[in-house]
């Protein structure tokens, strides 16, 4: 059904765009509602100030006569055949938006990138005026052809852009009012411009938001065609906007690795996409990705209710995925993804360590522990110790700092196992409310509480019968739920909530801690019979800054996360990474080069300037002091982070300094904000 021009573009422009999950200033809805143009905003004056001054250095004379030639035949060819795709997605748009303005002296005008127009709608009455300003077929309205118009300037800000009348750069087409916007691909690329141009005395202010609403509809074209084999989420903090032009969408591997988001989703994510490209659905929705396939498993499974990394909470669905096949026998056992460096996403807890030699090539998977054995010796120990007790019926307890690797090396002993063929489920105790962990653990029946789902459901540990189940943060399940787990694992029997019936269970059990849970027992607040039950076999994975193996890791993350393309570390950057300390572990480190993969565009070598500034700020500050740094690590700690001795600078030097923070920052070599944001973390 088309779109009405009035109500339903003032609905979208005033409450249904993205920016309604937030407040809205007195002044931007007076804006809002005169219509682009006729109030404008400071930030929109700037724009067209800085387009004409674009124009002006162009070279472009404000009287010359309009640029009539348009590409020539073959170079036209090639120009629409790189588009098809653009225009075959476009067309339909075009066609609903053309009907909402038709008999208004106005057309619609798609073009590319570099603003070569490729296709057109339009009154008869307004082409004849169209062909004296040459907006036809192959004719190019960038700012260095046509100076300031709303085509042109959208592609240079890459932003939604209005040009009314006299502002206009070419005095030529000041008889014409453009409202454009660029159409982006699902790489967050400016793939085109969608535009709606018409004599200036026929302007309707709602065409500016239905020329933006028909570029989303193109963008949706985009990603509905795109990521076949993806899990597509679609979320919004008012449920009543799913399903519409509103939502936001992303995209995810099977295993849970960022692939793409929708403009409105990257607004409600609140994050570029460069830096989104560092996180997984587990790091962004607060859910581990496994989840929705038991949230799925039912029939009518409603609409799941999320909090993303920002502390905002939306309402959410799968949109267009078929839940219960490939996508999720992929990602429980870790299996091929999309992309070449599918285990690189699995879980933001893991290291990925591809193939390497003449494997590099193929679709990675960490199918062995051999692949874990990167060179240091404590790891290949671990490794060894490990190896003795697969599939001897005995628990492992698996502890060190976070980001360590400890669910890789739990799916790697999967993987090496005899059960390998059945499903690994991962339950981290810490991310379920201690209100829902009884029931995601044991599973319940059907009306066991209020808002229990439709025929129950089984619970991760009979989930895992047949297979393995790792506890990833014991030391924070709650210690009624400890007494109830040691049960299951001494009786093999599950209990679930509401039931009488009780049902057996064959599983491997690996857990995983950053906690002290001989401390914890000693503080009454972990059981000493269940501690006893779990470390049949303890073992400790060593954090990044104790490893040997720093280079062949990070070269090993960088085949990971290059698609096919080999990127290098400057030597210098290379001294940097081997004193930092990583607090963060592997987690920090691969986020790091995620990140500086994507800074580096097309020179494939990291350096300085493809850094993170906290990085770089813990390094200028033992670079300041770097005798001081080594005597505080001589005193403390073995444990002792590069952090924590750059605290340790920073008080000193404050104490120093009588608490002058611009004193300190002079002394230190670095801002005052580095020093307010280490004292206030």
């Amino acid at each position: 059904m088309p779109y009405s021009m009035g109500e339903h573009a003032r609905q979208w422009a005033l409450s249904a765009s993205p920016e309604a999950a937030q407040p809205m200033s007195r002044e931007k809805k007076q804006r809002l509602a005169a219509g682009p143009g006729k109030y404008p905003s400071a930030s929109d004056a700037i724009m067209i100030e800085q387009a004409h001054q674009r124009s002006a250095s162009y070279g472009v004379p404000r009287s010359a006569a309009p640029d009539f030639a348009p590409l020539g035949k073959s170079d036209l060819v090639l120009m629409l055949e790189q588009n098809r795709v653009l225009h075959s997605h476009a067309a339909p748009v075009m066609e609903t938006l053309y009907e909402q303005i038709i008999n208004t002296h106005n057309m619609v005008i798609l073009t590319d990138i570099n603003g070569l127009i490729i296709h057109t709608l339009g009154d008869a009455d307004f082409l004849e005026k169209a062909d004296r300003v040459a907006l036809s077929r192959g004719v190019a309205w960038s700012e260095k052809s046509k100076g300031t118009n709303a085509i042109g300037t959208a592609i240079a800000e890459q932003a939604p852009a209005m040009v009314h009348a006299d502002q206009h750069y070419l005095e030529a087409n000041r008889f014409l009012t453009c409202s454009a916007a660029p159409i982006f691909d699902v790489t967050g690329k400016v793939t085109g411009v969608l535009d709606v141009t018409g004599d200036q005395h026929n302007f309707h202010r709602h065409t500016m938001a239905l020329v933006r609403m028909s570029a989303q509809m193109i963008e949706h074209q985009f990603f509905a065609s795109s990521f076949q084999d993806a899990i597509k989420i679609s979320f919004h903090s008012r449920p009543e906007f799913l399903g519409t032009l509103m939502e936001g969408i992303a995209c995810f591997s099977p295993t849970g690795r960022f692939l793409s988001a929708s403009r409105s989703g990257l607004f409600q994510l609140g994050l570029p996409m460069p830096a989104l490209q560092a996180h997984t659905f587990s790091s962004l929705f607060g859910l581990p990705v496994s989840s929705l396939h038991e949230h799925y498993r039912t029939a009518t499974p409603g609409l799941l209710n999320l909090c993303l990394h920002n502390g905002v909470r939306v309402f959410a669905k799968c949109s267009d995925l078929r839940m219960s096949g490939k996508y999720f026998r992929g990602a429980a056992h870790n299996d091929h993804d999309i992309s070449p460096a599918s285990a690189a996403g699995a879980a933001n807890t893991q290291i990925p360590l591809p193939l390497s030699g003449a494997d590099t090539g193929q679709k990675s998977r960490l199918s062995s522990l051999r692949y874990l054995d990167t060179g240091d010796a404590h790891v290949a120990t671990v490794i060894a110790k490990v190896r003795k007790v697969i599939g001897r019926d005995i628990s492992i307890l698996i502890t060190g700092e976070t980001g360590t690797g400890k669910e890789l090396l739990a799916q790697a002993i999967h993987n090496d196992s005899p059960r390998k063929a059945g499903p690994f489920v991962a339950v981290n105790c810490a991310s379920i409310p201690e209100s829902l962990i009884e029931s995601e653990l044991f599973g319940y029946e059907e009306g066991a509480f209020t808002g229990a789902r439709k025929k129950g459901s089984i619970g991760r540990i009979l989930q895992a019968n047949g297979g393995s189940l790792f506890l990833d943060e014991i030391g924070d399940m709650p210690l009624n739920l400890q007494a109830r787990l040691l049960r299951v694992l001494q009786e093999r029997m599950v209990t679930p909530l509401g039931s009488a019936k009780s049902i057996p269970v064959n599983l491997a059990l690996t857990c995983a801690t950053n906690r002290n849970l001989r401390e914890m027992i000693a503080r009454n607040e972990f059981r000493d019979d269940l501690y006893y039950r779990l470390n049949g076999l303890v073992v400790r994975l060593p954090p990044l800054r104790e490893r040997g193996d720093l280079d062949v890791v990070i070269e090993k993350i960088l085949v990971a996360e290059g698609n096919g393309v080999r990127y290098t570390i400057a030597p210098d950057i290379m001294r940097l990474f081997r004193v930092h300390g990583w607090p963060g572990n592997f987690r920090q480190l691969t986020n790091l080069l995620r990140t500086a993969i994507v800074m580096t565009g097309d020179d494939h070598e990291i350096t300085m300037e493809h850094l993170p500034d906290d990085f770089l700020e813990d390094i200028a500050l033992i670079q300041a002091f770097p005798a001081s740094a080594a005597s505080d690590n001589a005193r403390c700690p073995a444990s002792t982070t590069l952090g924590d001795a750059a605290m340790t600078l920073i008080q000193r030097s404050l104490e120093v300094h009588g608490g002058n923070v611009s004193a300190t920052a002079r002394a230190l070599g670095v801002s005052r904000n580095t020093i307010y944001r280490k004292t206030q973390s």
